[in-house]
């Protein structure tokens, strides 16, 4: 095992991911445990520390070949104390993780976004390619993102830079999002939003496949939307082109702000692919500078959950070395 490692860990709302990581950004072991959110996620630091030792003595790494701990945690995040303002699904609130961390395992400790850390593991190992200037889209549930510029991530003024999913694209008559606005990104563009999108129309649309589907399951998906896309349905498409159309507007819009040179796309609804790359490429052409439209590449990431675990040790490793 090597001598210079760093742990990177992913919390998420149902499971904890770690890993043990070199500094060429190759994952050594990975493995991860379920997440505790009884009691205010008060156990979840702890079942770290356990779970962490546990596969040190294992392996015989000792504590002094751990250089750092990168950590990456759903919600708002102040950086410099590693401190959550708030992460809904684990219950914290005004929580000290960094300290936290640092008292109970004594290895220094590093927090950011999760968002941000997926960014920033495509960036250093995945489809950002070692380039400086990466912004990074998770199209899921919500939509989420994270910008790396010169190199580092961007946080703005009170931690919150990178909510790509919360620029209103929709004007007039957007749906409502949980954050408190309307028309959203991620109203549309999520796959909560192609849903709702297909949902909208599919019953009055008898001649499209996704109403048989609705009609025998009771329900759409994503994927039922995406794949029906792929075989032509023309109101499947429709709403495929209204989703991917805000999604070009939105990133053409942040690309000639902060001009990256690549712009990493990843999470469920990424799985339709090409497909779906060619139709965000289209639109963010239509929107984007003529210069970024041909200079700025599109990627599907390719990390997949290591993302945030791998990104989570690149932090720890820019700030402890």
């Amino acid at each position: 095992m090597e001598k210079n490692l760093f742990v990177g860990i992913d919390i998420g709302g149902t499971s904890v991911k770690l890993s043990f990581i070199d500094k060429e950004g190759r994952i050594k072991e990975k493995w991860e445990i379920p997440t505790n959110t009884n009691d205010n996620g008060k156990h979840i630091v702890g079942d770290i520390k356990k779970s962490l030792h546990k596969q040190m003595v294992s392996r015989g790494i000792k504590q002094s070949m751990i250089k750092s701990i990168g950590i990456g945690a759903p919600g708002f995040v102040e950086v410099d104390r590693g401190f959550i303002y708030e992460a809904v699904n684990l219950g914290w609130k005004n929580y000290h993780l960094k300290s936290e961390m640092e008292r109970e395992i004594g290895i220094p400790t590093f927090v950011d976004n999760d968002a941000n850390l997926a960014a920033a593991g495509e960036m250093w190992r995945g489809a950002g390619n070692g380039a400086n200037n990466v912004l990074c889209v998770t199209l899921g549930t919500g939509v989420g993102g994270g910008i790396v510029a010169g190199g580092e991530i961007v946080h703005g003024q009170f931690g919150m830079a990178g909510e790509i999913g919360h620029i209103t694209v929709v004007l007039k008559d957007g749906a409502p999002c949980n954050c408190g606005k309307s028309g959203c990104l991620e109203t549309v563009s999520s796959a909560t939003g192609i849903v709702r999108l297909a949902k909208e129309g599919v019953q009055a649309t008898p001649s499209s496949i996704l109403n048989k589907v609705y009609e025998h399951q009771g329900d759409i998906t994503s994927k039922d939307v995406l794949d029906a896309a792929k075989g032509n349905d023309a109101f499947a498409l429709k709403v495929v082109n209204e989703s991917m159309n805000y999604l070009g507007l939105a990133l053409a819009n942040l690309a000639n702000a902060i001009n990256p040179e690549i712009i990493v796309i990843g999470g469920g609804v990424s799985r339709a692919g090409d497909y779906l790359l060619s139709m965000i490429s289209k639109s963010f052409s239509t929107y984007a500078i003529p210069k970024i439209a041909s200079d700025t590449k599109i990627r599907l990431a390719i990390l997949g959950n290591d993302a945030g675990v791998i990104g989570a040790a690149w932090l720890g490793k820019q700030r402890s070395m």
